[in-house]
């Protein structure tokens, strides 16, 4: 495994889910972890446990990343706890309310569009100046397959993942004579809470597990490989990739359309 010795990670909704296995994976490579979680304390706080239990030094932090201010907190609990985070993994995110373009109102995609985007924006905008500073930095964006791939009655959540990825691009293009690369990885269908809400709401599955004989390879997509993708795409075996999106859902799906 490449050694992430000496870096700093901040990984938003670093608690469970995608985030976890991220947090698990960065950290069991060598760096140090600052995860921000919005409800779930304890999730969070079993994270950290799991990863200080290893010998990892890991923080959490609540902060809701709709509010700027609270983006700016974070940053500075981050800065004086561990340090200028070298990598940054925009995770946290929320899903809409899977209604149709017509009965959906502003203030669903505003919100929405705050989490998965404006958050990281303002993020990013924090940290990019530290990160020059730095002999390497990296920046990734978990997106989703719905940028290429929409789903119906899911309009703020495809809007708001595709206005990541082109945050991801653009700072790509911007930083990388400083050293910085940033990248997107877009997962299909994970076995997660917000997965197995998605498919029980859209096509009552009640156990998501039901799904594996239907699905590529034989199983459902595993967080854990999610967090491989992220783990490679930060370390020093990535030494030229940068605006690049990896789509993470095994070709597409067999018996079913939707994530």
């Amino acid at each position: 495994m490449t050694s992430l010795h000496g870096r700093i990670a901040l990984v938003t909704g670093g608690g469970r889910g995608i985030g976890r296995s991220i947090s698990l994976a960065l950290g069991a490579a060598g760096s140090d972890i600052a995860l921000s979680y919005r409800r779930d304390e304890a999730a969070a706080h079993r994270t950290v446990n799991d990863l200080q239990q290893d010998g990892v030094r890991a923080y959490s932090y609540c902060a809701h990343l709709e509010v700027e201010s609270e983006c700016e907190s974070l940053i500075e609990q981050v800065n004086a706890d561990l340090g200028h985070p070298n990598i940054f993994v925009s995770n946290a995110g929320i899903a809409s309310r899977g209604l149709s373009v017509a009965e959906t109102n502003a203030t669903e995609v505003e919100k929405v569009m705050h989490v998965h985007a404006f958050a990281a924006h303002t993020i990013c905008r924090l940290l990019i100046p530290q990160m020059r500073r730095e002999d390497r930095a990296d920046i990734v964006m978990i997106s989703s397959a719905t940028t290429t791939d929409p789903i119906a009655n899911g309009a703020p959540y495809n809007m708001a993942k595709a206005a990541l990825e082109m945050l991801a691009y653009t700072i790509a293009k911007e930083e990388r004579d400083h050293g910085i690369r940033a990248n997107v990885v877009a997962p299909g269908l994970v076995d997660t809470e917000m997965g197995r809400r998605l498919m029980k709401a859209r096509a009552g599955v009640l156990d998501i597990e039901e799904l594996d004989d239907v699905s590529p390879f034989g199983h459902v997509c595993q967080p854990e490989e999610i967090a491989n993708l992220v783990r490679f795409l930060v370390s020093s075996e990535n030494s030229y990739m940068t605006g690049t999106r990896i789509l993470c859902n095994a070709g597409g799906t067999v018996d079913y359309d939707w994530y």
